[in-house]
């Protein structure tokens, strides 16, 4: 396995992760730019050494929920699978931490700011 230390970030996995307003409730659509910034400075990146995450608003439902990059180009599912194997990892494990981490936020940022 690779030494994933060295990795600059453009050579990282970028994973852009929308998230829907309604997630949030009914009046979502308001809070849910400010939810994606709490989420960014509070979600736990396990994989920071080789994924970039990035939680940002999902106001296109045109646009995937779930984006990868590696060198600022688009790549496949597929594709991120086979770079993450590379370190020993799996892309279903991630996202599905990744989901649990988001909702656990979602619910946290509901308690303390919509009333």
């Amino acid at each position: 396995m690779p030494s994933s230390s060295a990795l600059d970030n453009n050579k990282k996995l970028e994973v852009n992760y929308r998230v829907e307003g309604g997630c949030l409730g009914p009046v979502g659509h308001t809070y849910i730019d400010n939810f994606c910034e709490y989420a960014q400075q509070h979600i736990e990146n396990n994989r920071a050494n080789f994924i970039s995450l990035n939680i940002m608003p999902r106001h296109d439902k045109s646009i995937p929920e779930m984006q990868f990059k590696v060198l600022s180009k688009k790549v496949s599912h597929a594709q991120a699978e086979k770079y993450l194997s590379i370190f020993g990892q799996n892309l279903d494990d991630f996202e599905s931490e990744l989901i649990d981490q988001i909702t656990l936020l979602i619910k946290n940022y509901a308690e303390e700011f919509i009333k």
